[in-house]
C-alpha cells in the first residue's frame, strides 16, 4: 500500500479503535435513552471509519468511488466485487451500513436495545476481520 494511503488508513484505524473502546459493557436495555444515543452514534462513527478506509483502498487501487443516493451500499458492493473485502464480511457489513443509515436519517428516540445489541455483540469480530482483510492487501 502507498505510504500516504496507509497512513490515512491507521488513523482511521486508531478513531475506530477510540470508538469501541467507548462501548459500554453492559446491556443496551439498562442504558438511559441519552447513553443508548450515544451507543448508536459510536455504531454510526464505527461504519463511517470503515468507509473512510473503503475509500482510500478505492483510491489506492484506482476504483471509482461511488456517488449518488445510494454510493453508500455501492461502495461496499464494489469493496466485494473487486475481491477486497469476503462475502461473508460484505453481509456482516450490510448490518452496519443499515443501521447507519436508519440513524442518519431516523430520530435518536427511537432506538431499540434489541436490534442494536448484536451490532455491538459483534463489532469487535467485525473490525478484527475487516483489518485483517485490508491488511493483507498490503
Amino acid at each position: 500500500m502507498i505510504p500516504d494511503y496507509r497512513m490515512c488508513v491507521e488513523a482511521e484505524y486508531e478513531a475506530i479503535e477510540r470508538t469501541l473502546s467507548a462501548l459500554p459493557n453492559r446491556r443496551l436495555s439498562e442504558l438511559s435513552e441519552l447513553e443508548l444515543a450515544g451507543v448508536a452514534a459510536m455504531l454510526h462513527n464505527f461504519y463511517n471509519g470503515l468507509e473512510n478506509i473503503m475509500k482510500q483502498i478505492s483510491k489506492m487501487k484506482k476504483l471509482d468511488i461511488p456517488t449518488g443516493a445510494s454510493w453508500h451500499r455501492d461502495l461496499l458492493l464494489s469493496m466485494e466485487t473487486a475481491d477486497i473485502l469476503s462475502p461473508d464480511l460484505s453481509k456482516s457489513l450490510k448490518s452496519y451500513l443499515a443501521f447507519r443509515h436508519f440513524f442518519s436519517h431516523g430520530y435518536a428516540l427511537d432506538l431499540y436495545p434489541e436490534r442494536m445489541e448484536p451490532l455491538v455483540a459483534e463489532i469487535v469480530d467485525v473490525y478484527e476481520s475487516f483489518r485483517t482483510e485490508i491488511d493483507g492487501l498490503c
